[in-house]
């Protein structure tokens, strides 16, 4: 009975800190602007299909997706496990699942070993290759302490979580020969391998190695939740309603601003589109409040995985532009300004910004839009649409983009082309053919 009390308030603890800390990622979306309705459900729930749940981007590596796959498929099928830790622990029962499945269980149980062995070996491959290997892009200026330890200790969570159930799982096995209360599994393959480790321990002490080990992995598995929260691990459950959301037009397609749209059909005599309601907002991005929704959540879904900085022709060729970085700043941002609102403090006030705070104008200068880093994400982040939004603020409200591209706009605007010579000039070369 005082396992099952202290069990539900622990549930409740860390049930209280998840809650809160998912209402204060709903709110920091929500500093985004909204973007209407959403089309095409169809097409958006086969991404999510594909993309988030079925991982097809992550094989144009096929290593790393077939050791991430053993990673992910264990994360979903354990969790089965973890239920009827749930189940027993406010119960006060064990192994509830065990008499209902009979044979079926042992079948279960060993294929969740595997997977935890599997786990367990893919991230001590990605350990090694993080920090012996030392792969460029997990070492690239943005990777600071923190986005590295903060790698390294999921992977070394998740590694003490496996050889937890492991544990208790050896540990279960020989109090099944002891003590008529652990309900029979029959063999378990890989934690039989631990048994010789603990044979030799007194009932006593083999049940303190058991409840241990339950415990560990059920706080752990809390404590787990609570941290990805903060961690660039909730791409986890970001990235589905990131695939969800993700712009299905072609990658080639820019978002216009209807304001300008109408300035330039009105300009060229064609028929308006209706105006926007309400006074005219800000041109472009300065802040995180004046993007939308859909790219604060891609902020949260970022992994910070580097595969688009690696594919970025500006980065490749020794510019500062590292989309990840993009990513990465974004979300720092949003947070600094939860954070602040949190607290009762200044909030989008307190005198900082993306654009110049975070992100530079020689970052997003340097974006050719060529978007390689868009097809580069696995689970389909646009890092180019916040570098234009933020193009857009520097061009339209400061006028501070390069001289060059100034003297492009005004060619544009005077002469609807990029050259200084008229519209009327321009086919003068024909004459002579």
């Amino acid at each position: 009975m005082i396992q099952q009390v202290l069990f539900i308030i622990t549930l409740a603890v860390f049930g209280f800190f998840i809650r809160k800390r998912v209402l204060r990622i709903r709110d920091n979306i929500r500093l985004g602007k909204d973007t209407g309705g959403i089309d095409r459900k169809s097409e958006r729930f086969k991404n999510v299909l594909l993309i988030a749940f079925g991982q097809k981007k992550m094989f144009k590596r096929f290593i790393p997706a077939v050791l991430h796959l053993f990673i992910y498929l264990g994360f979903l099928i354990i969790n089965l496990e973890v239920l009827e830790f749930m189940i027993d622990g406010v119960a006060g029962t064990h192994r509830i699942f065990a008499p209902y499945l009979g044979s079926g269980y042992t079948v279960l149980m060993n294929l969740f070993e595997f997977l935890a062995v599997a786990v367990l070996l893919a991230c001590i491959f990605f350990l090694i290759r993080r920090n012996v290997l030392k792969l460029p892009r997990f070492w690239s200026a943005e990777m600071t302490s923190w986005p590295r330890l903060d790698a390294n200790l999921i992977l070394i969570t998740e590694i003490v979580l496996m050889l937890a159930i492991l544990t208790m799982n050896a540990a279960d096995q020989l109090l099944q020969l002891r003590d008529e209360h652990y309900t029979a599994t029959g063999s378990l393959f890989f934690s039989a391998f631990l048994i010789p480790v603990f044979q030799n321990m007194e009932t006593s002490v083999l049940i303190l190695v058991e409840r241990f080990a339950w415990w560990f992995h059920i706080v752990g598995i809390l404590g787990f939740a609570v941290y990805i929260t903060y961690s660039k691990h909730l791409h986890i459950f970001m990235a589905f309603p990131n695939t969800f959301y993700a712009k299905l037009e072609p990658k080639g397609h820019i978002n216009n601003m209807p304001v300008v749209t109408n300035e330039v059909k009105a300009m060229l005599g064609l028929a308006q589109v209706a105006p926007p309601s309400g006074e005219p907002g800000r041109f472009g991005a300065k802040d995180v409040n004046d993007l939308s929704r859909t790219n604060l959540i891609a902020a949260y879904a970022c992994t910070e995985c580097g595969r688009c900085t690696s594919e970025c022709p500006a980065n490749l060729t020794g510019k500062k532009l590292s989309p990840r970085k993009i990513m990465m700043d974004t979300r720092d941002r949003v947070e600094e300004v939860g954070r602040s609102l949190e607290k009762g403090g200044a909030g989008l006030n307190d005198g900082k910004s993306l654009l110049g705070d975070y992100i530079s104008k020689e970052e997003i200068n340097a974006c050719t839009s060529c978007n390689a880093c868009v097809e580069a994400c696995p689970v389909l982040i646009n890092p180019l649409e916040i570098i234009l939004e933020l193009r857009r603020y520097v061009a339209m409200e400061e006028s501070g983009s390069p001289a060059s591209w100034n003297a492009m706009f005004q060619n544009i605007e005077t002469n609807f082309a990029p050259w200084k010579f008229s519209a009327a000039d321009r086919f003068n070369w024909a004459n002579d053919v």
